[in-house]
């Protein structure tokens, strides 16, 4: 299991006296836990969350206590669905990946294109036909496109497939559960327990607003997924790699409010009527990036319908669309 190192450095460096309030902060790729525990008879024994990642567990003493000895240990075993849940895990995460690469090729063969065909045709001894090479590379950097499209396309018709699975794996999941024993002094002593899970605890989504200035506001809030009852939830756009030092946000009613921004778009479509169409060029000038999401597009404040937002890097463009 690969750990972090940023991760690691939070949870180790981030010690301080324990605090009355239980925590759990909800990152893009997984679940920080802050918890308070009061020993009985110089014993703490306590269960953790499921999806646990190795090495993140930090046991913080209060003033006044001393920590003799941690073991961490299983209760009951998992089954096949566990199995079958970590494989769709890391199965969605490659599928990621591999949009992100995609983007990155959208944007040089997007460039090549425009470079073929901004080409002024000189004719040469070793080019004597400079038109016919300028159509071929025009051609072949178009093919490449249509080749980024329909891969997009099908990565995220299997990440619609593998969310399925996933939601019916977790409701199967017996998972073999992880707890800790702590030896302390004195008898009553209190420790603050942190640590990080793989549990995803939020779903983005967003409100797009057509401004009619060549501009858009992107509303992107957190849907709470994960089970935060008990402690005071947060939840943060960040991965749990760039958790120290990135700033978090109360959820409330199941939802937060993380960021706005104001986005270019260009080369809008607009169709009036009983249906409602749209489509146009966003680009991300924001320096973060914009994880795939449903969002509700509006226009003049009046709400046109949904799409499904495919997720854009920082620097990047692509084509959103409603009803086309």
């Amino acid at each position: 299991m690969r750990i972090m190192p940023a991760l690691l450095c939070l949870i180790a460096f981030s010690a301080s006296p324990a605090s009355a309030e239980n925590r759990i902060t909800f990152y893009r790729d997984g679940t920080l836990f802050q918890q308070e525990a009061s020993a009985t008879k110089g014993v703490i024994d306590i269960p953790l969350a499921t999806g646990l990642l190795e090495q993140t567990l930090t046991v913080v003493p209060a003033p006044g206590t001393t920590i003799l000895g941690v073991e961490t240990y299983k209760t009951g075993s998992g089954n096949r669905a566990d199995k079958d849940l970590e494989m769709l895990t890391e199965q969605r995460r490659r599928l990621e990946d591999r949009l992100q690469a995609l983007e990155t090729r959208e944007t040089i063969f997007t460039s090549a294109a425009k470079s073929q065909s901004g080409k002024a045709p000189r004719k040469t001894k070793a080019n004597p036909e400079p038109m016919q090479a300028i159509r071929q590379g025009t051609d072949f950097a178009i093919a490449q496109l249509e080749a980024v499209y329909t891969a997009r396309r099908k990565t995220t018709q299997e990440m619609l497939k593998i969310d399925a699975q996933l939601a019916a794996a977790r409701k199967k999941s017996r998972p073999a559960e992880s707890s800790v024993r702590i030896t302390v002094l004195p008898p009553r002593g209190k420790v603050t327990l942190r640590y990080a899970t793989t549990e995803r605890g939020w779903q983005p989504q967003y409100n797009l607003q057509l401004e009619g200035d060549g501009k858009a506001r992107m509303q992107l809030s957190a849907r709470i997924t994960g089970n935060g009852r008990g402690h005071r939830v947060s939840v943060s756009p960040a991965t749990l790699a760039e958790s120290a030092g990135t700033e978090t946000l109360p959820a409330q009613s199941g939802s937060a409010v993380l960021a706005t921004y104001r986005l270019p778009l260009t080369e809008e479509r607009y169709k009036e009527g009983l249906f409602n169409r749209f489509s146009g060029r966003l680009a991300n000038s924001s320096p973060y990036y914009l994880p795939p999401g449903e969002s509700g597009l509006f226009r003049n404040g009046t709400y046109l319908g949904k799409f499904r937002f495919e997720g854009l890097s920082s620097g990047r463009s692509r084509v959103i669309s409603l009803g086309e």
